[in-house]
């Protein structure tokens, strides 16, 4: 579509979402400040008027006081290989849970134990240390590290941080670190 045919449109009306609300959602936590940022697979119509995957990416532009400027949007084309992925990501969050729109729009959500784990490795405490203060084996707070590296798909103890950082896992200007609440189930 054209700048002209765009202008005065809303965007959710130019997109498809295999669950609008969601989407709907997602982008009021943005806009309100509630998530910093967040990823979808749409649908959308080019120029030329065929329907195609992309991968939407909104993230909010904040003020140095915090309150939120505006938003960006990123719309990518989603390739020949990574759509079939796309659609099967798109199928598993068709079915509603409790807290998956929250999720979805706001990033994971961790047990009590798991929120205390991370807490801890965003400290820089050892497994060791970790174990003992949390009364755990060795063993099960590896478990648990693990378990967490990879659904935040992050290849160590460092990029873990990073990544749940950058999901506003945590609580801003604090030390030391804390999940935030609504985080934690």
């Amino acid at each position: 579509m054209s700048t002209d045919e765009i202008r005065g449109r809303r965007l959710l009306d130019l997109l498809r979402s295999p669950v609008p609300a969601r989407l709907r959602e997602q982008f009021t936590f943005l806009s309100s400040g509630r998530c910093r940022r967040f990823t979808e697979t749409v649908t959308y119509r080019d120029g030329t008027g065929r329907d195609f995957l992309a991968e939407l990416t909104g993230v909010a532009v904040r003020k140095p006081s915090g309150d939120v400027f505006g938003v960006v949007i990123l719309l990518r084309r989603a390739g020949a290989a990574h759509r079939a992925a796309e659609m099967r990501r798109a199928e598993d969050r068709r079915v509603p849970r409790k807290g998956a729109l929250a999720e979805a729009a706001a990033g994971p959500v961790l047990s009590a134990l798991d929120a205390q784990v991370l807490e801890g490795v965003a400290r820089g405490e050892s497994t060791a240390q970790l174990a003992s203060r949390l009364y755990l084996s060795r063993q099960g707070v590896e478990y648990r590290v693990g378990q967490m590296l990879r659904r935040f798909e992050a290849s160590n103890r460092p990029a873990l941080v990073a990544r749940a950082h950058a999901l506003g896992m945590f609580a801003v200007g604090q030390w030391p670190p804390r999940v935030l609440p609504e985080r934690v189930r």
